[in-house]
């Protein structure tokens, strides 16, 4: 919870700042639109910080979320009782798009960031192949329940966000995230220590694709079908995740703190829109936080000595 906290303060401060210019945000019913709001990119960060924590990357995560948008509504065609079905095969295609994603990373020993960006663009051309650029199809009333329903007075997106959110917590208190905490600090010591390596990240990977299809469905409930659904959201995850103090080079930081980096992320968005500025500063902003985290994090890290050549020789 203390790698949370300086996040945490972050946060406040900026719902404080929303609230002064919006004093109806702090009403339940406002306050549960911003969480409804949140929830896609909470999911997905919490997804992509498996990943990263192991020391990889996840670029796929955007164009996989647009996939799934488009195979459901084309495959649903509005039909209710293909609801369920499609659900479920949106599941698999995200852990199988992960599970290729970990092998070729571990196996085939490719740069995560090199497979990850092949599969982005794999499956950008394959959308734009099957739709011509204009999704069709519709999805069901039962599955866009999931991203603009609710139950009582609570969204089903934030129940789903709460219940993804304790898993994600839970596996990282256990035996696996401890393994994955050491892979992503050391990779070489871990697997000389015994732990399986290849098979962590595999499903680190996996964890990452299962989170992009939840982020899929409930997009693709609270913002319709589009091409360009989940355009941008890789980056805007590894942001949330870096903004929650995640070290980028894998071994350091929280679930609870890159859940609050999203969260923050969502936030600072509002309060841009809320003085009117303009949205397409958003990947401005982005890239200034992911520069300045990475800097703030090299700094922090202890510099390694290096003798001089007068004083190997002096110890010799």
């Amino acid at each position: 919870m203390k790698r949370a906290l300086p996040i945490l303060v972050v946060l406040v401060v900026l719902l404080a700042a929303i609230a002064t210019a919006n004093p109806h945000f702090l009403e339940p019913a406002g306050f549960l639109a911003f969480l409804k709001r949140a929830a896609p990119l909470v999911i997905l960060a919490a997804g992509q910080y498996f990943v990263i924590v192991s020391g990889e990357f996840d670029l796929s995560v955007g164009s996989l979320v647009t996939a799934e948008v488009v195979i459901a509504a084309r495959l649903i065609d509005g039909e209710e009782p293909a609801t369920w079905p499609v659900i479920a095969l949106l599941i698999v295609i995200g852990l199988l798009v992960g599970l290729v994603n970990g092998v070729v990373t571990t196996k085939l020993r490719v740069p995560s960031f090199i497979v990850t960006l092949g599969m982005l663009l794999i499956l950008s051309g394959a959308v734009f192949l099957w739709t011509g650029g204009a999704p069709r199809g519709a999805l069901s009333e039962g599955f866009r329940t999931f991203g603009r329903g609710s139950l009582g007075p609570v969204p089903w997106s934030v129940l789903i966000l709460l219940a993804m959110g304790a898993a994600a917590i839970w596996l990282m208190r256990a035996d696996f995230g401890k393994t994955l905490m050491a892979t992503g600090d050391n990779e070489r010591a871990a697997s000389l220590s015994g732990v399986r390596v290849d098979r962590a990240k595999i499903f680190a990977f996996m964890l990452s694709g299962l989170a992009a299809a939840v982020t899929a469905i409930l997009l693709g409930g609270f913002a319709g079908v589009s091409a360009q659904v989940g355009q941008g959201l890789e980056f805007s995850a590894i942001t949330a995740v870096v903004l929650g103090g995640v070290a980028l080079g894998g071994g350091r930081g929280s679930v609870p703190a890159a859940m609050a980096g999203a969260f923050t992320l969502e936030a600072l968005f509002t309060l841009l829109n809320l003085y009117g500025i303009s949205g397409a500063l958003e990947f401005t902003v982005q890239g200034v936080i992911i520069i300045a985290a990475v800097a703030a994090g090299a700094i922090r890290l202890p510099r390694t000595f290096t003798p001089r050549r007068g004083d190997a020789h002096a110890a010799s």
